[in-house]
């Protein structure tokens, strides 16, 4: 467990822009916040990519796509279902320009 301490904290980050942010936020700033977390999800992919060193990591677009799901049913409606793909397609991104990153530096 303490192997995944890095990747846990971003994953609890994560959980907290899904869950937690879009409690402060009103209703006619639904698509504001999506744009937010979408930064967020690249932002918090790129530094998993770039910091992690265990394997595990690359199962992170996967998990913060299907965390969005219950939050659609939650907060927003069922047209907002689609956004869960774009959380996949913006984290493999992200991790994948981190991971690319990380070895980029690491050569020198």
């Amino acid at each position: 467990m303490k192997r995944f301490i890095k990747e846990l904290i971003l994953f609890i980050i994560q959980l907290f822009m899904f869950y937690i942010f879009p409690l402060f936020t009103g209703p006619t700033d639904a698509m504001g916040m999506v744009f937010l977390i979408i930064i967020a999800t690249f932002s918090l992919s790129l530094i998993t990519g770039l910091f992690s060193k265990e394997k595990i990591k690359f199962l992170y677009p996967l998990a913060a796509s299907v965390l969005f799901i219950p939050s659609v049913f939650i907060y927003y409606n069922e047209s907002a279902l689609v956004h869960a793909l774009w959380y996949l397609i913006i984290s493999a991104a992200g991790l994948s320009l981190g991971a690319l990153l990380r070895a980029m530096l690491s050569k020198k």
